[in-house]
C-alpha cells in the first residue's frame, strides 16, 4: 500500500486527507515512480474548492497534482529508454499527491544532476506553460512584454524565458517583489489601479504582447494597453477569452519541453525559487499557502526516500 492525498468533497483546504491506495504496476509503456515531490499549483486549489465543478470531471475520492520528481522503480514492457534507478521527472493529471505514481515513459524526462528535487517536482508545470505560452504569442528579440503576476511560478519562468529571446519584459507585482523581478531581469511595477498609467510611463507607446496569469482587471488594463488581442494571451480566464476575444493559452506538455527546461535549470540560466516545501500528508498547509496568492515562485510537497 501507499499514500496519496485525495478529498471526498468539494471545500477548504481541511478536506484534503490521506488515502491508502494500492501501489500501482507499470503497464505496457509505462514506468513506476516513487515521488520525492510534487509541485502545488494554484489549479489544485480551484479543483478542490469546486472552481471547476461541472466543467472538469472528477471522481470522489478524487486526487490531486499534476507534476512530479522521484526515481524509477519498475519499468514496463517495451520501455528502453529508462531503467530502475533512473532520476525523472513530469507530468500527470490529478495524481501527483503520492508516494508512487504510474505514468506513460513520455510524460518523465531525467533529472540532471544538481537540480535539487523540490525544483524538478515543481518545474513541469509552471515551465511548460510558460515555455508554450511565449511561443504560441511568438514573442521575439526587440519587443516589449507585459507579464502579470511575474513573481508567480509562471511569471518567474516566463520572464527569464522572454530575456533570453531578447525581450524586454515589464512584471507586474506587489512592491515587496519588485526587487527580486529585478534580479530576473524584468522592470517592475505595481498592480491595481493606476496600472495602465505607471506601464505608459514606461513604454509611451503599446506593448507588443501581454501574458496574463492573473485574470480580471489584469485583462482589461491589458485591452488598453496592446493593441493586438491575438497577442494577448491569458493562463487562467476562459471567461475573457471568450469575450474580449484574447488567447487562452494552453500549451501541449511533452518530455522535450521538459528536457530543455531542466537543461536551463542544470546551467544556472533558468531559476526556480522554492517558497516552501511541506510533507506530503500535510498537503493543506500548502494550499493555504499557495491560496493566499503571495508565494514567490511554487510551493512543493515531499516525501522522503523511504516513504
Amino acid at each position: 500500500m501507499a499514500t496519496a492525498i485525495a478529498f471526498s468533497d468539494y471545500g477548504g483546504p481541511e478536506v484534503l486527507r490521506a488515502l491508502e491506495i494500492d501501489e500501482p504496476v507499470a503497464g505496457p509503456g509505462e514506468v513506476r515512480v516513487r515521488v520525492r515531490a510534487a509541485g502545488v499549483n494554484p489549479v489544485d486549489v480551484k479543483l478542490r474548492r469546486g472552481d471547476f465543478a461541472g466543467a472538469v470531471p472528477v471522481t470522489f475520492p478524487q486526487r490531486l497534482g499534476n507534476e512530479f520528481a522521484g526515481v524509477i522503480d519498475q519499468v514496463g514492457a517495451d520501455v528502453t529508454a529508462f531503467g530502475v534507478g533512473d532520476e525523472v521527472f513530469g507530468f500527470t493529471a490529478m495524481a501527483a499527491y503520492a508516494e508512487v505514481l504510474a505514468v506513460p515513459a513520455g510524460s518523465v524526462a531525467a533529472k540532471p544532476d544538481g537540480v535539487p528535487w523540490e525544483v524538478a517536482g515543481a518545474l513541469s508545470a509552471v515551465g511548460q506553460t510558460a515555455f508554450n505560452a511565449l511561443r504560441e504569442l511568438k514573442v521575439t528579440s526587440g519587443e516589449t512584454l507585459l507579464v502579470h503576476a511575474a513573481a508567480g511560478g509562471v511569471g518567474t519562468v516566463a520572464v527569464q524565458l522572454a530575456r533570453r529571446l531578447g525581450a524586454r519584459v515589464i512584471g507586474t507585482a506587489s512592491e515587496r517583489n519588485h526587487d527580486y523581478l529585478r534580479s530576473l531581469g524584468a522592470e517592475p511595477v505595481a498592480y491595481g489601479e493606476g496600472l495602465v498609467e505607471r506601464v505608459r510611463a514606461l513604454v509611451p507607446g503599446n506593448v507588443d504582447v501581454v501574458l496574463d496569469a492573473i485574470g480580471g482587471e489584469a485583462v482589461v488594463a491589458s485591452l488598453e494597453l496592446a493593441s493586438d488581442r491575438s497577442r494577448i494571451g491569458t493562463t487562467v480566464d476562459q471567461k475573457a477569452a471568450d469575450e474580449h476575444g484574447i488567447v487562452r493559452l494552453r500549451g501541449a506538455r511533452s518530455a522535450e519541453i521538459l528536457a530543455e527546461l531542466a537543461g536551463l535549470v542544470q546551467g544556472g540560466e533558468l531559476v526556480l525559487p522554492i517558497a516552501a516545501a511541506y510533507a506530503l500528508t500535510t498537503a493543506a498547509e500548502a494550499h493555504r499557502e499557495v491560496e493566499t496568492g503571495h508565494v514567490r515562485g511554487k510551493v512543493v510537497l515531499t516525501v522522503p526516500p523511504n516513504g
